[in-house]
C-alpha cells in the first residue's frame, strides 16, 4: 500500500500541487474540519459510492489516524484504484482545515 506523510502531503499542496482527497471520516468527525478540497465519503458508504470514483485518477485516502483510511485503500486497491493512505491522518495534519 502507498503511503504518504501529512508533512508530505502539505509541503507538495503549499507547492502547489493538486490532489483527489478523500475523507472517509464519520459525519460528526468532519464536522470538526476537513482538510480543503477533500470529498466526504463515509468508510462504510464507499461500496455504494465507487461510481464517484475515477479509475484513471489517484486518490489519496484521509481518516482521523490512518487506520480506517488503510481499510479503503486495501478495500479499493483491490478493485483496481490507484489510492495512497495519509498516515498519521487529521490527528497528524497541521495544514489548514474548513
Amino acid at each position: 500500500m502507498k503511503e504518504i506523510t501529512t508533512n508530505d502531503l502539505q509541503e507538495q499542496m503549499e507547492q502547489g500541487e493538486s490532489f483527489h482527497l478523500i475523507d472517509v471520516r464519520e459525519d460528526d468527525e468532519v464536522a470538526q474540519g476537513m482538510i480543503p478540497t477533500a470529498i466526504h465519503i463515509p468508510l462504510g458508504e464507499i461500496p455504494e459510492r465507487l461510481e464517484e470514483m475515477d479509475k484513471d485518477k489517484s486518490y489519496i485516502i484521509i481518516c482521523r489516524s490512518g487506520g480506517r483510511s488503510g481499510r479503503a485503500c486495501e478495500f479499493l486497491e483491490a478493485r483496481g484504484y490507484d489510492v495512497t493512505n495519509m498516515v498519521g491522518g487529521m490527528l497528524a495534519w497541521q495544514g489548514e482545515v474548513e
